[in-house]
This record gives C-alpha cells, structure tokens and sequence, in this order.
C-alpha cells in the first residue's frame, strides 16, 4: 500500500501538490480538489480520493498529540500566546460541536467554509473533549462530505460560494 502510495505521488507533481494542498491547514479540501481538477486535469475521482485521505491524515496527530504538545510548549511565553489565542478562536467557532455534538461535529467539518475543516474540527473535538474513537469517524464523515461540494462546485454543478461562474 505504502508503495502504491508513493509511485503515485511521485508519477505526477500535480497528485503531489493536490496531496499537500490537501493537507496544509490553509487550503485543505477547499484549495486541493479545484486545483487537482482546474490546474491537474485530473479526473474528479481521483481528485477527491487524493484530497479526502490527505485531509484525513493531519486529523490522527492532532487529536492524539495536540494536548500533550500545547501543554509542553506553554512553558514559554509565546507558545502560550499563540495557544491560548488558538483555543480561544477555536471554542468561539465551535459552538456548532458544543451545542450537535457528534452531528454538530460532522457538518462543522462538512462545511467548506474558511475556519472550517478538518484541522478545526479536530483542535474542537480535543477542547469540547469528543472521545477519539468518536470523533475520528465523524471527522472523517465531515472530510467525505466537504469532498463532495468542493468537487461539485469546482465542477461548476453548484455554485457554492455566490459567485457568477458563467
């Protein structure tokens, strides 16, 4: 699987930045599959299935070390800056989990809005303290569907974000 992974990364640099897209906290879902379909001429398929992996993949550490690393790092003074402005802008955005839960947690990710997505949805399910093995689906159930929009209006099937497209 591992080799797979890698021949197919390694075959075309626009798999490769669409993986990396992907991942990074700024464009995650939203930056990866428009790019994959618009820049990479991949078939959409693809483009989602390389997206949605990737996007999962930050979604493990920051659930299982999140915790144990901010708490070490706010030793230091701008560590505890940086965190405690984290947390703080993460609780405000995360009334949507705090109020649904599990069902608030899925459609927190599931909307490809700024401040959404997998990275915020994982540092809120570690603040409103979601069980791992719970929130690991429903994050996943979020990036699945986040996929699906983002792969619709970069189609251009929908008009997701208001913008005359034609």
């Amino acid at each position: 699987m591992t080799e797979k992974l890698i021949h197919l990364l390694s075959s075309s640099p626009h798999v490769f930045v669409t993986f990396v897209l992907a991942m990074l906290p700024v464009s995650e879902l939203r930056g990866a599959i428009p790019y994959a379909i618009t820049v990479g001429k991949m078939p959409c398929q693809e483009a989602y299935l390389i997206s949605v992996v990737a996007n999962f993949i930050p979604v493990i550490p920051i659930l299982y070390f999140i915790g144990p690393v901010s708490e070490f790092l706010r030793r230091w003074r701008p560590f505890d800056r940086f965190f405690t402005w984290l947390f703080a802008r993460t609780r405000r955005r995360g009334r949507l989990i705090e109020r649904f839960e599990i069902i608030g947690l899925v459609l927190f990710v599931a909307i490809p809005l700024p401040v959404t997505g997998a990275w915020t949805g994982s540092l809120a399910a570690f603040l409103f303290g979601v069980r791992k093995r719970v929130a690991l689906p429903a994050i996943f159930a979020g990036i699945c569907m986040a996929g699906v929009v983002v792969t619709l209006a970069a189609l251009g099937v929908i008009n997701v974000w208001g913008i005359a497209t034609r």
